[in-house]
């Protein structure tokens, strides 16, 4: 009998109303289901986070990239090209066998039998990540890295990389194996802009990748893991020692055999020249900050048709490399050339030593003291303000202020030429000179023949204690060379589109007068008397018209030579980047030999002409004594440095001493604050009002 519980309830043993008890099975059944519907849930939450912003795949045969920029020099001859470079696909089955199969060997060697992505290789990623304690192998195969490249950003984060998962078993499952290598191998970036195999081909060995060599496709294949670090151009060495690893990889996998590898290893690899000669890219960037500014954003690939002459672009490479390496002991590490015609083309510019080791255009973005190559803007105030060649001055001690310059020779000659003057590079003179027409009057002269640096007013200005480029200096001697205009240094011609729609023209220079006559005249018969009987006579040329300037500066710090023939002008500067002294280099050594090289190289190559005179002298006016007579009766006040070479004549006296002109002692050494290479930085500390710091020494 059934006993009734007080609450009313059924029993616990009443068997009647309760459910049946589950079975294992069932169970078995019933949690696999539930577990089955989460994992549903789970699933479509998943994909819905991670797929939402998933890219669209249908871009998946169109080309985002930067429009490619091909420079050509004045011939039409090719400098470089920069931006994205791309060629038309190649085929897969044009290639040779080893060239897939190097990708293949060096970056997925089971490409062709995992789904997309090869849980082996992630799986021993990790394990040498968590040993190493720092990413040093990565796992993704040939598919992951072409869903990467075509559709997601380089961003390392979970969710990419689940994307990145997602989108290779798409691919897989879109595409067979041969497609998806062909994909991958005419998209991936192989450095020097150069996307895709054919286009890398073309870039590094001037060739079609079906020519492509065994030893060309390792190197190519190891180009892939880092392509700025293993370039064949900038890291040979270290390109060569990947390429050996791909080589290997090939052998090991079957894909060549030992005798092919051994064969390769002895052919050496061949880069093209176009990329390996690197100078002319100091140029290159240099136009490279201005083509935004004159046609905006490139949408299009572009061609720039510059002013530079790669003839004499090899002439001044040569030049600079053959007087870097005989001055080396003396100190001499970096040199930069400006060479322009007499519109203000840039015909040749060296920016450093070597591009590889620094891409700091010291043509264009240097500041470094001028010395005794600022001189000519003193004497050009004078001259405009009523000196001449034969005016007499006095190198005698003077004094402006305080101020005491001296001479290189620490001695005085006493009464002297202008003319004389100018060919010794006679500090007193300059300094006293200056003073008597005026520092602002120096400043407005240079200003108006293209010095944009700034420039201070203190008494040391006269000697050159004034920051330029190389290229303002090149701007301003212009005047002297083309007959007095004022020009504008540029490098581009023209901008077009490949298909020849002309997007930008340089127009006809707006130069103006900025010289006139008989202060032309006297100019240029005082800068040829440097070069016949002064401190440039190691740049004279035998039956050229050459007139210049040297300047060495701060102990040693810096050495110029600024000369120019009729319509053609070169400025040379050599020095350290830490400004640190060189030992006994002057203006008339080093950057003379420069000069004079690039010259005697480039002058038979061009049509230049005598030094012009200008615009037409005054009715009745008569020159003075012709300044080369006079230069002959000049004693040689010059005792020889090393080599035997001439220095340039005159020092600054470094000692503290007030300015002597109130208006102007009050202004400070304005100095640039362009950065300079690895240049200390200098302390300075205020000085009380009227008294300057010590100067350093120019000559």
């Amino acid at each position: 009998m059934f006993m009734a519980r007080k609450d009313g309830g059924p029993d616990r043993n009443d068997q009647g109303g309760g459910k049946p008890r589950r079975s294992f099975l069932g169970r078995l059944f019933y949690w696999g289901a539930v577990l089955a519907v989460w994992g549903l849930i789970f699933a479509v939450v998943f994909f819905a986070v991670f797929a939402r912003d998933l890219p669209d795949t249908s871009s998946l045969y169109e080309v985002d990239r930067q429009p490619s920029i091909t420079y050509l020099d004045r011939s039409g001859a090719l400098i470089a090209v920069r931006g994205t470079q791309m060629a038309p696909p190649v085929d897969l089955d044009a290639l040779p066998d080893y060239v897939p199969a190097a990708f293949v060997a060096i970056e997925d060697r089971r490409f062709y039998h995992h789904p997309g992505f090869d849980p082996v290789g992630m799986s021993r990623a990790m394990a040498s990540n968590l040993r190493a304690g720092r990413v040093v192998q990565g796992g993704s195969t040939i598919t992951q890295q072409l869903a990467k490249n075509l559709f997601l950003t380089p961003d390392q984060n979970l969710k990419r990389k689940v994307q990145e998962l997602m989108l290779a078993v798409w691919l897989e499952m879109k595409f067979t194996k041969k497609e998806i290598l062909a994909l991958y191998l005419n998209r991936v970036y192989f450095g020097a802009g150069a996307y895709g195999i054919e286009a890398a081909s073309q870039r590094y060995f001037d060739k079609n990748a079906d020519k492509l060599t065994v030893g060309e496709a390792a190197l190519l294949a190891g180009l892939l893991k880092a392509p700025s670090r293993y370039s064949p151009v900038s890291e040979s060495e270290r390109a060569a020692t990947r390429a050996n690893v791909v080589l290997n990889e090939m052998v090991e996998v079957g894909a060549i055999t030992p005798a092919q590898r051994e064969a390769a290893v002895a052919e050496p690899v061949r880069v093209s020249r176009t990329l390996a000669s690197q100078h002319a890219q100091y140029f290159i960037d240099w136009l490279d900050k201005q083509i935004r500014g004159l046609v905006g954003e490139p949408t299009e690939d572009l061609v720039v048709e510059t002013t530079l002459d790669l003839t004499l672009q090899t002439d001044a490479e040569r030049a600079v490399r053959r007087i870097l390496d005989r001055d080396k002991s003396k100190g001499v590490e970096q040199a930069a050339l400006v060479a322009l015609d007499g519109e203000g083309r840039v015909r040749a510019m060296i920016g450093g030593g070597s591009y590889g080791d620094s891409q700091f255009n010291r043509a264009t973005d240097a500041r470094r003291q001028a010395g005794s190559a600022w001189k000519p803007f003193v004497y050009l105030a004078a001259v405009e303000a009523g000196y001449t060649p034969a005016t007499p001055v006095v190198d005698q001690p003077v004094t402006i202020g305080g101020w005491s310059p001296k001479n290189y020779s620490g001695n005085f000659s006493g009464q002297m030429t202008l003319a004389q003057a100018v060919a010794q590079s006679t500090n007193t003179v300059a300094a006293y000179v200056a003073d008597q027409v005026g520092r602002d009057s120096v400043a407005r002269a240079a200003r108006r023949l293209g010095i944009s640096s700034e420039i201070g007013l203190q008494p040391s200005m006269a000697l050159g204690a004034v920051e330029v480029s190389p290229l303002e200096m090149a701007q301003a001697y212009d005047a002297f060379a083309n007959g007095g205009k004022r020009v504008e240094a540029y490098g581009i011609s023209r901008i077009r589109t490949p298909s020849g729609r002309v997007i930008y023209t340089h127009g006809p220079s707006a130069s103006g007068q900025a010289i006139n006559n008989p202060p032309l005249y006297y100019m240029n018969q005082m800068l040829r008397g440097v070069i016949t009987s002064g401190s440039g006579r190691s740049a004279a040329i035998g039956g050229r018209d050459i007139a210049g300037k040297t300047g060495t500066t701060s102990d040693y710090k810096d050495a110029w030579f600024v000369g120019y023939t009729g319509g053609f002008v070169a400025a040379v500067w050599v020095g350290k980047d830490d400004n640190k002294a060189m030992r006994g280099v002057t203006g008339g050594s080093s950057p003379a030999a420069i000069w004079r090289g690039f010259m005697e190289a480039a002058l038979p190559k061009l049509a230049v002409q005598p030094i012009p005179n200008g615009p037409p002298l005054p009715e009745g006016w008569t020159p003075p004594d012709p300044v080369g007579d006079m230069m002959g009766q000049v004693e040689d006040p010059y005792a020889p440095p090393q080599d035997g070479e001439p220095a340039d004549s005159a020092q600054v006296d470094a000692q503290p001493a007030p300015v002597a002109r109130p208006a102007p002692a009050d202004q400070p050494i304005i100095r640039p604050t362009t950065p300079q290479p690895d240049r200390p930085r200098e302390t300075t500390t205020s000085a009380p009002r009227g008294e300057k710091k010590p100067e350093a020494l120019f000559f």
